[in-house]
């Protein structure tokens, strides 16, 4: 007899996020236990996440040592049953690894295709049935509930001549004692056309099964099966922050939930407004870093760089969607380029608080299309930089680093001797770091310090050198800061770059405190 299937509010979809177990299946991708706990968290705390799926049972110590942290805190929290782990049908091996670690859901992996169960598994489906059939009794029997993946069922329900397998596969999985049916696309072989088709002849033959859909993008499609799969009656769907899994990756997270909402009407309990943070966590555990125009998420997806789209929001949020920056904790930007015009360039001045007059306006102008005829990248936070050179303002630029010497070795500590001139007085400082910038940035601390200053924490430090450049070739070093700035420096030296970026960075700082007077530091 099946076990009964959850019951959900109306409308409203699960979210199995699958981040911890099939996105570390990403190439060169792999995380710590204590970072599994921190996603794990945020995941099911802060997102409000349905369900996670946190890991495979038998693959290592180190992933049952993470289980088992996941678990440990999901208990305290009384969150257990929302978290889940893969298993296989070995009879008590992966039940009793999983009840070791402390977990009570596993997920079954089965063959939904044919080809894959008589080819891999070399198994008849009589078989393999009583292998399932086996497992389950023997997890019921211990506390564990379980739901099934039919592994490549889209590619059974494909199969020349074999998918009779497949749906016969299906009606057999539906009397069995399980949670849920998780239909994967595992090999991310379907249209939204047969999407709809497969999904809603299963829904239609078994009303009061649970059916999940996990999508992978080897077409780019995982989203709109996704959406299509619910359109056909799934009652859950399989998603990973920014996309990560095997090959192309699977379902996004952030992608699925919002087009869910906005597009199909239906409610996921999703907590938007931590998308972003959740997208940058993943960035910075897994190594993998997303497009910038990857929607929702991406550094740039509210930006607008032409002229007219900004003119239109300026007369009018003519350009505005149900997608707001506002909705997710983000703020719309207008680019700075050679598609800039008039209301790009008053917008970003408006929200600096510099009034320049026409003619001023104009010359500004001209130098920001100039930069990006050039190629070159410009931000809101450049813009004063520009119009002091413009505008030959020099009060504009309080503070410039005169001098610095780094030496950097094979086997000492870097050192770092630098010369500032702030506000007209000059300060020197000496200090050791680990590598050059960072007995620069020491050394740099030291006499912002005594001038009763506190810069701005670094977040992000990217170099970017142009394709097949040669050792003397410009480096561009763009640092990211808390406050939401964002500064570049260009030069052949990388760190002398990253100085041009922070002196930038202090600059903007200073600009927003009153100058003060103090006696130069001697040393």
């Amino acid at each position: 007899m099946a076990v009964r299937p959850p019951t959900l509010p109306a409308g409203q979809v699960e979210v199995m996020d699958t981040t911890l177990r099939d996105g570390e299946q990403t190439q060169g991708v792999s995380l710590s236990p204590g970072e599994k706990l921190t996603l794990a968290r945020t995941l099911l705390k802060r997102l409000n996440v349905t369900r996670i799926e946190v890991a495979s049972a038998k693959v290592s110590d180190g992933e049952k040592k993470a289980v088992g942290m996941i678990t440990a805190w999901a208990r305290k929290a009384g969150l257990l049953n929302r978290v889940e782990v893969l298993g296989f049908c070995d009879g008590q091996r992966s039940a009793d690894w999983v009840g070791e670690a402390g977990g009570t859901v596993i997920n079954l992996l089965t063959k939904g295709s044919y080809r894959h169960l008589t080819e891999q598994l070399r198994k008849t489906p009589e078989q393999h049935l009583a292998d399932i059939a086996k497992t389950l009794d023997y997890c019921g029997a211990h506390g564990i509930v379980c739901n099934c993946y039919p592994e490549a069922w889209s590619s059974g329900m494909k199969e020349e001549g074999n998918n009779d397998y497949a749906r016969w596969f299906i009606g057999e999985l539906a009397r069995l004692p399980l949670r849920r049916i998780m239909l994967a696309d595992t090999l991310g072989i379907l249209s939204p056309e047969q999407t709809r088709t497969f999904v809603g002849e299963l829904v239609e033959r078994y009303p009061k099964v649970h059916f999940d859909f996990h999508a992978h993008n080897d077409y780019g499609l995982a989203t709109a099966n996704t959406l299509t799969a619910v359109a056909a009656g799934v009652r859950g769907v399989h998603v990973t922050v920014n996309g990560l899994g095997e090959r192309t990756g699977n379902a996004p997270l952030d992608e699925v939930v919002v087009a869910l909402r906005d597009l199909a009407g239906r409610q996921t309990g999703i907590e938007e407004t931590e998308l972003v943070a959740a997208s940058k966590m993943v960035e910075t555990f897994s190594g993998r870093r997303i497009a910038a125009n990857k929607p929702i998420c991406g550094t740039a997806v509210f930006t607008q760089t032409a002229g007219i789209h900004a003119d239109g929001d300026k007369k009018g949020n003519l350009y505005i969607t149900r997608l707001s920056p506002q909705r997710f904790n983000r703020t719309t930007t207008y680019a700075l380029g050679k598609l800039a015009g008039k209301a790009s360039l008053d917008i970003n001045l408006d929200q600096l608080g510099i009034d320049l007059d026409p003619a001023q306006k104009k010359l500004v102008l001209d130098r920001v299309i100039a930069l990006g005829d050039h190629k070159q990248t410009i931000t809101q936070d450049d813009l004063p930089f520009i119009i002091a050179d413009v505008l030959n303002s020099p009060e504009q630029r309080r503070l410039e680093i005169v001098d610095c010497l780094i030496t950097t070795t094979t086997r000492l500590s870097s050192t770092a001797t630098i010369k500032i001139r702030l506000d007209g007085q000059e300060y020197q400082d000496h200090a050791i770091g680990d590598g050059g910038y960072d007995a620069f940035m020491k050394a740099l601390h030291g006499i912002l310090k005594t001038a009763g200053i506190a810069p701005p924490q670094l977040e992000d430090y990217e170099v970017h050198i142009p394709p097949g450049g040669k050792t003397d070739a410009l480096v561009e070093t763009t640092i990211r800061w808390a406050g939401g700035i964002t500064t570049r420096g260009v030069d052949t030296d990388q760190v002398k770059a990253a100085i041009v970026a922070t002196e930038n960075m202090l600059n903007l700082v200073l600009r927003r405190r009153p100058a003060a007077k103090r006696p130069p530091r001697r040393r």
